[in-house]
């Protein structure tokens, strides 16, 4: 052989080595990725030839199923109770793909789980239609619905997030303006393009999540966090704190105030303990009382409270939570009153207040109560998980009492004779002029107090329908009783 047809079989030997290398790259290596890329119209088409797995509350409510079409698409996504679920189901749409747990819980709900392949293999054999699974979750539709309600009849832009404290089960995340998933799941384009371009040019982002994809400053409710880090540090509720007008941030010409430029307690008292200064909201005391503990106490007691974490999932992802770098003590003074660089997402704020009604254990937050098979027998369950102590079962018990008398002070509807909340308000300036700027309104409390059922976090963004004389109580309090009295047999009602 001469060496012209040496060289063309050598080149054609390779072409061969290199077509077979990226045959088997795309079919062995990259398989999963095309699979599960949303333009593969062959997986489309095969997902939706099976009958897609349901989404259930907690108290058996249908929030996702699907009905049987005569289109090439054999079955149609519907969402029996609309925009109030949208957080918690997302959508599930042709052209746009899915969100949240229809997006989390995919293999599951379209039968693609290895738990399910049995069955699939079952199915392949008798000829019966192929089912996707079913995902039961830690929503009671009853206080989703509620809480939902309370914030739209006000036209309410926000979140709330309520928890089983003793759990971390997720019994209602609202998330409002929301959007209704029924028009992408349509089967029509133009219907799916229309109702997605609506959303998305909409200026208030109802396809957000602000319960764990927003951050916000907390105020006041991060007083919470500071007086755990000082409980825990031997600072008693009758420590003494000032109880000044206003203190200067060290460092600076600026002064920090308590709301209304008022005092804190009688006029004539130069200190207030800080059980009164937490049930009335001093920001001097607890700027100071910020500055007294140090940056690393605070920075660990927000540890212990998860915040910081970066991968906390719900199965969703959750946007981190932050204190910020804290570099002087200026900053620690605002910090101390869940301003400056602090942020929090609502189901942070939640947390917190629900490792303090659960002795000062931090649990796991999650979304999914069961896993069902298609014919709805159980696959597996939620298991509660800790994830560490936040403080001590005495503390959070004092922080608890004092968190009683805070209710006493806040103002707002929904108070029932005979049910015992504690709970803390927060008013947080926000934006490049906080001052002219109506602050956003925060709400955290659980109850029963001394027996707690349910947690709560409520926020609503730039004073509600109060504009610059929004308050935590006037705004957001209204909406966190709300929430918790529909809770099921609290109280004993």
């Amino acid at each position: 052989m001469n060496t012209p047809l040496r060289r063309v079989g050598l080149a054609m030997l390779l072409m061969v080595v290199l077509l077979l290398a990226n045959i088997t790259y795309i079919q062995m290596v990259n398989a999963d990725d095309y699979r599960a890329d949303p333009r593969n119209q062959r997986v489309l088409f095969d997902e939706y030839s099976r009958e897609r797995g349901k989404i259930i509350s907690s108290d058996g409510k249908l929030i996702a199923t699907v009905t049987p079409t005569n289109d090439r698409l054999r079955y149609l996504r519907q969402y029996p109770l609309g925009a109030a679920f949208a957080p918690v189901t997302g959508y599930y749409s042709v052209r746009y793909g899915s969100r949240a747990l229809e997006r989390s819980e995919k293999e599951i709900l379209d039968g693609s789980d290895d738990r399910l392949f049995v069955r699939r293999l079952s199915d392949l054999i008798t000829g019966r239609d192929p089912r996707g699974g079913n995902i039961q979750t830690t929503i009671d539709s009853r206080i989703q619905q509620t809480a939902y309600d309370a914030m739209t009849a006000a036209n309410y832009t926000g979140s709330v997030v309520a928890i089983r404290p003793q759990t971390g089960e997720i019994l209602a995340m609202v998330s409002t303006p929301s959007y209704d998933p029924n028009p992408l799941s349509s089967h029509d384009g133009d219907e799916q393009e229309k109702a997605y371009r609506a959303y998305a040019d909409d200026k208030l982002k109802p396809m957000l999540n602000r319960a764990i994809q927003e951050t916000y400053p907390p105020g006041s409710t991060f007083k919470l966090v500071v007086t755990a880090a000082a409980l825990e540090d031997g600072v008693t509720k009758d420590a003494q704190l000032t109880a000044a007008n206003s203190v200067q941030l060290p460092g600076t010409r600026t002064d920090l105030e308590n709301f209304n430029g008022g005092h804190c307690g009688p006029n004539d008292q130069a200190t207030a303990s800080l059980e009164t200064a937490l049930a009335l909201s001093c920001n001097t005391a607890f700027a100071t009382l910020a500055d007294q503990l140090g940056a690393d106490k605070l920075r660990d007691q927000a540890a212990k409270f998860g915040i910081g974490q970066t991968d906390l999932q719900i199965p969703m992802g959750v946007e981190e939570s932050s204190i910020g770098p804290l570099p002087d003590a200026a900053s620690i003074y605002q910090t101390g009153i869940g301003q400056r660089d602090v942020r929090l997402t609502p189901l942070q704020d939640a947390m917190i207040v629900s490792a303090i009604a659960n002795g000062g254990v931090l649990m796991r937050p999650q979304l999914v109560q069961k896993v069902l098979a298609p014919d709805l027998s159980e696959m597996s369950k939620f298991d509660a998980d800790e994830l560490g102590r936040a403080m001590s079962t005495s503390n959070a018990g004092v922080l608890r009492d004092m968190m009683k008398k805070s209710e006493e002070n806040t103002r707002g509807n929904g108070k029932v004779n005979g049910l015992t909340i504690a709970s803390k308000t927060g008013t947080a300036e926000h934006g490049t002029d906080p001052k002219n700027t109506p602050p956003h309104a925060w709400y955290v409390a659980f109850a029963p107090a001394d027996n707690p059922q349910i947690a709560v976090a409520v926020i609503v963004e730039s004073g509600g329908n109060r504009g610059l004389a929004a308050t935590g109580g006037s705004v957001a309090a209204s909406v966190g009783r709300a929430t918790i009295n529909a809770m099921p047999g609290i109280g004993g009602r």
